[in-house]
């Protein structure tokens, strides 16, 4: 317990744990409140049985009450805005911190599984962090200081009812410590479970349209609600598993309470406590482990908690790409590779590539299926570090640059476009954020889409759907282009951007890709020969390898792969129906 409540305090920022800690102090100070009452008591009690109750006393005791119920409402308001506060401020500055985290994973890290993960994480497992774990740790913290503070008192008081309470105490102790027991495995399930929901909820909704188009809706939802299911199941055994020993650690502390009356009452008969003492301990013993009770319930959760922070600490503590790099702006845009190598795991993707794009010329990387050009074009945009060799821009190396300057060299149009679920204008100004919109209206008309965003409802004001869910396929190439030209990169990189375009699109996109490119460093990647056929240099991969390196027509006086390629395109072509 000990150990979580450390670890979570850990996690959070000096800031807020600061916070945290005040709240703490408060909950010190609103246990002294509430003891407060007992001193009244005893006064009150005393003045009877001396028969010298005067106004005076009666005053000072009610005071005594007064200034207790006063000040305990004070410090528990200032307690639980000082919770809220920095609950809900770590959970957000978490979010922010793993979202920067992020920026400076390699990209390999990012697949199907990790999204889920760190879906889970930034929404399901910060959620639990900035609400219930806030909770839990400040109450059973709380618990904790406020029971120490009680049974000290006690000891001091009357050490033979002192050692009784103790008694009471560890006996709860044990009991909590199996319950936590049994909760570990339990919680480590619930998480699995939640973030395996997750991503068959991201599987169902991104694969909606596969799913209908092959008929197998009904075992995409069966595969969806197991998972609904068996996260219920999970939580129903959770919480039984709690309420099993909650009434049984309320139990103990009850009959402890009723031990302390029962053997208040016997030492005053026996002589060994006076009456009003005796008394005042029977009153006590009802409320004594009230602070106790609730914690025990919330500690159920504690390893809940645990397992929350230990989440945000695996995602937290991956290892990044160096990014101590400094800011530098390059004079030129020459790309070189120097012996390069790099693999996904034990499969070897890139195999010692050499060569050199001088600024200003449009380099084209063809080649099979897996034969490595789009894994080559990240490594130049350090989307990956290789494993041996080095990447330079302008001569010097892409790790000696910061993260940020070196991205603002490169601008990217892929084969699958990602949009906001956000204006058409803010789509196009992302690639500048500050861009005015004359701006925004000059760069969509440079990417050849002004026409088609003006007949939208509200023109550059129209909101589309997630991912441009609401625009056709060559609509959203040419936004992205919009994006790229207003980023006026000195670098420019098309993966395959002309390859899911539609024939009457197609013209608009080349104009758009034309204005694009313009006077820049250009590296494409493409299957279609009118794309790559203009390119300075054409380099062929294959297996990881330059197998070819030259110009179109250089390339076709040779025997090779890329004399095939255009051989089968030509051949493809000539087909009529």
């Amino acid at each position: 317990m000990i150990a979580t409540l450390n670890k979570f305090f850990a996690f959070c920022s000096a800031k807020h744990r600061r916070m945290f800690y005040e709240s703490l102090l408060l909950g010190v100070l609103i246990a002294f409140c509430e003891v407060l009452k007992y001193p009244a008591i005893n006064l009150i009690l005393h003045g009877f049985s001396e028969k010298r109750m005067t106004g005076k006393l009666i005053l000072f005791s009610f005071l005594l009450l007064l200034i207790g119920v006063l000040a305990e409402a004070a410090f528990r308001a200032k307690q639980a805005m000082l919770q809220c506060r920095a609950g809900y401020g770590e959970c957000a500055n978490k979010r922010i911190e793993i979202a920067e985290k992020l920026r400076f994973l390699p990209m390999g890290y990012f697949n199907r599984k990790s999204l889920g993960d760190i879906s889970s994480v930034t929404t399901n497992t910060m959620e639990q962090l900035g609400d219930v774990a806030t909770l839990v740790v400040m109450q059973t913290t709380q618990g904790l200081l406020n029971t120490a503070l009680i049974l000290l008192m006690l000891l001091l008081f009357d050490w033979r009812i002192g050692l009784i309470a103790l008694t009471g105490v560890l006996l709860f102790a044990l009991i909590n410590a199996r319950m936590q027991h049994e909760n570990e495995s339990l919680s480590k399930q619930k998480i699995a479970n939640d973030t395996k929901l997750v991503e068959n909820v991201l599987e169902y909704i991104q694969g909606i349209s596969e799913v209908k188009s092959y008929g197998l809706s009904g075992e995409s939802e069966r595969k969806l609600k197991d998972s609904i299911a068996e996260s219920a199941r999970v939580m129903t055994e959770l919480e039984l598993a709690s309420n099993r020993y909650v009434p049984l650690q309320n139990g103990v502390l009850k009959l402890t309470g009723l031990g302390i009356l029962l053997v208040s009452l016997r030492f005053y008969l026996d002589g060994s406590m006076d009456l009003i003492t005796a008394v005042l301990m029977m009153v006590m013993a009802f409320h004594v482990f009230a602070g106790l009770s609730s914690m025990g319930s919330y500690s159920a959760l504690l390893r809940m908690v645990d397992l929350c922070v230990t989440r945000g600490q695996e995602i937290l503590s991956l290892p990044s790409m160096e990014i101590g790099g400094e800011d530098y702006t390059p004079r030129t845009e020459d790309i070189e590779l120097e012996n390069i190598d790099f693999a996904y795991g034990s499969r070897k993707v890139i195999d010692g590539i050499s060569l050199h794009i001088p600024s200003g010329t449009s380099a084209a990387f063809v080649g099979p299926s897996g034969s490595g050009k789009t894994t080559l074009c990240r490594l130049i945009a350090r989307f990956w570090d290789v494993q041996r060799g080095a990447v330079r821009l302008d001569g010097k190396d892409v790790r000696d640059y910061s993260i940020d300057s070196l991205m603002e060299n490169f601008s990217f149009v892929f084969q699958s476009v990602y949009l906001f679920h956000d204006t058409v204008a803010n789509n196009i100004r992302f690639g500048k954020p500050d861009a005015t919109m004359e701006e925004v209206i000059a760069a969509a008309k440079q990417a050849c889409c002004h026409d088609f965003i003006m007949a939208l409802p509200e023109g550059y004001d129209t909101v589309i759907g997630e991912n441009g869910a609401s625009l056709s396929g060559g609509e959203r190439q040419r936004i992205s282009i919009a994006r790229a030209i207003m980023k006026d990169a000195p670098v420019i990189i098309l993966d395959e951007a002309t390859a899911n375009v539609d024939p009457e699109n197609e013209k608009e996109l080349m104009e758009a890709i034309a204005a694009l490119t313009k006077e820049k460093t250009v590296l494409m990647i493409a299957h279609r020969l009118k794309t790559v056929r203009d390119a300075n240099c054409i380099f062929v991969l294959d297996r990881g390898r330059i197998a070819q390196r030259g110009t179109h027509e250089e390339l076709l006086r040779e025997d090779g792969i890329y004399r095939r390629f255009v051989e089968a395109r030509s051949e493809a072509l000539s087909w009529r129906v």
